[in-house]
């Protein structure tokens, strides 16, 4: 019921904006960061705030009840009843996404372009975040005693990843909840992203299955989660060392054009040495805008971040502050440039390559759209919640 209207007030704000800027600019707008990924951040709220207590809810019910007492004594396995309930949830929380999902009628109707490849994409980071959700509350409704237990633990872990990312704790903030959810909301698919993240669900499914043998030793089960986190930190650790990657966005943000992608891979041992801050603003620009997309090209270069302070504001009158120097088989130059056109400038300049000629046709001009969320806050506010509420209705009655 909540899905709808907090998917309405995502959407109607988004198509709005998307609007005005779409009349101002006109060109170089993706529906995908200008529209999707604010219309399915119901789904990262709802992950964080209500999916939980559902989880927790179906995991523990039956331990607060006693009901998983007479469970045990039938011949399925605690795994199996995990899995089972897993897989329940997983199924409800496709349901919850049906609004965001239909927010895609919604908008061919108003003459918006959908590029399949970046939605799907984005759907698929927020089931990932849906199951990391699960396997945490699954875990903690089977080790604490009561629901309102599990419910904060889960919350000072999730409270926790935030300020893990936050902090920028290098590869771990990569692998966090939000982290994860924002590169795949830029059409980003990485491998280890993926693969770390479901042999965490893992982890939190296999804690739940040790814990809910209540006829089993304390000790022995204290042991076997030990084993099991351990076995998990290895796997992850191996996940966490994968490369290949995937840009499912139209416009390919999360790469540079393929023509200097050619030419880059076959380029060898090159090292840039970058004398910024880790808050300075033109270091965090160079990231997001050259670095991160000029390592899915070049898997081997070697970038380092020399800096005396982490803000940088008492080193901006040090000599060689704010120089990027570019190194490859004894030749080296220097830029303070952090644009992505810059960096490909002194990469080819280091490694003596001819630049490749600009194409016309590899620059993505977007699909600007000037229209109004009409019927939106309808379909919304009153259609999705009344929905809802009759089928809970009809549902309660059929059990009856």
């Amino acid at each position: 019921m909540l899905m709808g209207p907090l998917t309405g007030f995502s959407f109607i704000g988004s198509v709005r904006t998307y609007s005005e800027i779409s009349a101002g600019v006109g060109e170089a707008l993706s529906p995908l960061t200008g529209v999707w990924a604010p219309t399915f951040s119901a789904c990262e709220l709802a992950a964080v705030f209500l999916l939980p207590f559902v989880a927790i809810r179906m995991v523990g019910g039956d331990r607060e009840s006693g009901a998983l007492k007479l469970e045990l004594q039938q011949s399925l396995s605690t795994a199996s009843m995990i899995a089972a309930k897993t897989l329940v949830l997983l199924l409800g929380w496709l349901i919850a996404m049906l609004p965001p999902i239909s927010a895609m009628l919604l908008w061919r109707s108003y003459g918006g372009s959908v590029y399949p490849p970046e939605l799907m994409t984005l759907i698929l980071g927020h089931i990932l975040n849906a199951g990391l959700t699960i396997g945490l509350a699954a875990a903690m409704a089977s080790l604490a005693e009561h629901h309102a237990t599990a419910a904060i633990l889960t919350l000072s872990v999730t409270v926790g990843t935030w300020v893990i990312s936050l902090l920028d704790w290098g590869r771990a903030a990569e692998y966090t909840p939000a982290a994860m959810v924002a590169q795949f909301q830029h059409g980003l698919i990485r491998l280890d992203v993926i693969c770390v993240v479901v042999v965490l669900i893992v982890l939190g499914l296999g804690l739940a299955a040790i814990w809910m043998r209540l006829g089993v030793a304390v000790r022995r089960r204290i042991y076997e989660s030990i084993a099991l986190a351990a076995l998990v930190a290895v796997a992850s650790f191996g996940c966490s060392l994968l490369r290949p990657s995937w840009d499912a966005s139209e416009g390919r943000r999360n790469s540079l054009p393929e023509p200097d992608e050619r030419v880059l891979r076959q380029i060898h041992g090159l090292t840039i040495e970058v004398h910024l801050a880790s808050e300075d603003p033109r270091r965090v620009d160079l990231e997001n805008r050259a670095l991160s997309k000029l390592r899915r090209a070049m898997p081997d270069v070697r970038v380092t971040y020399i800096a005396a302070t982490s803000t940088g504001l008492f080193e901006q009158a040090s000599a060689g502050y704010g120089e990027i120097w570019y190194e490859l088989g004894g030749r080296r130059t220097m830029s303070r440039a952090t644009t992505a056109e810059a960096v490909l400038e002194s990469i080819y300049a280091v490694a003596q390559a001819t630049p490749p000629a600009e194409s016309e046709e590899s620059i993505f001009r977007g699909h600007p759209l000037a229209a109004q969320p009409r019927g939106a806050a309808l379909v919304f506010y009153a259609l999705w919640p009344c929905v809802f509420l009759a089928c809970g209705i009809l549902i309660r009655r059929s059990l009856k």
